[in-house]
């Protein structure tokens, strides 16, 4: 049987659940707490405030991006490698969603935090423009550098302001799904589409088919246009 949870890892783990459901601006300390059935005096004995464990979530989900950025070792990149990358990603914006949503806010009220972000895109950026590089030289894309390092940044803005566009156009911020942010992984991938090499266009076709979800399961009908 495996043992209990630490208790600081179970106040990690809470947050995280009720900063993705509720928002972080919703949740104090006092309703992690409540949620965990312990004293807020236990909360404050392993984080003095709720800035710390925003900045411990931080520092998880910076650490695992930036793990799943990497080429593979002594070989080229395929279109299985490219689904892995897209599928991983959708796992990690899902799982911490919460910061994706109100990463402004979370970057304005801690300038640590922000300086630690700055130094995480710089990295991931580097890292995803060599992992387009690599479908480059593997032939599956066809591209020059700058249209690399164009797709790079036009990437990284998708993914990091996918989540803050979905709540811009729901009522409820917190009705989300995996489906709606596998969307904006699509709306990734579409961006190498007339890049494409056309003897791995089958192959790609297969993942966009595997990724696409109907426009009307992302974004509520909200009327005819004027």
């Amino acid at each position: 049987m495996s043992a209990p949870a630490k208790t600081r890892d179970r106040i990690v783990q809470a947050s995280l659940e009720l900063f993705n459901q509720q928002g972080e601006r919703s949740v104090t300390t006092n309703h992690i707490a409540a949620h965990l059935g312990i004293s807020p005096g236990n909360l404050y004995y392993h984080f003095r405030n709720k800035q710390m464990i925003i900045a411990e979530l931080f520092a998880a989900y910076a650490s695992q991006v930036e793990e799943l950025l990497r080429l593979p070792e002594g070989r080229g990149l395929t279109v299985e490698d490219k689904t892995h990358y897209l599928e991983a990603l959708l796992s990690l914006m899902w799982q911490f969603r919460f910061l994706h949503r109100d990463l402004e806010h979370l970057l304005d009220a801690d300038l640590q935090m922000a300086s630690a972000y700055r130094g995480f895109a710089g990295r991931c950026l580097a890292r995803a423009r060599s992992i387009y590089a690599g479908f480059v030289e593997a032939g599956i894309l066809r591209m020059d550098a700058a249209q690399t390092e164009a797709l790079t940044l036009n990437s990284w803005i998708i993914m990091t302001s996918w989540v803050r566009f979905l709540c811009s156009m729901r009522e409820d911020a917190s009705d989300l799904s995996p489906d709606m942010l596998r969307r904006g992984i699509y709306q990734v991938l579409a961006l190498e589409s007339g890049h494409l090499a056309p003897a791995y266009r089958d192959e790609v076709q297969a993942l966009y088919r595997r990724l696409h979800v109907a426009l009307e399961q992302v974004i509520p009908p909200v009327g005819d246009a004027v």
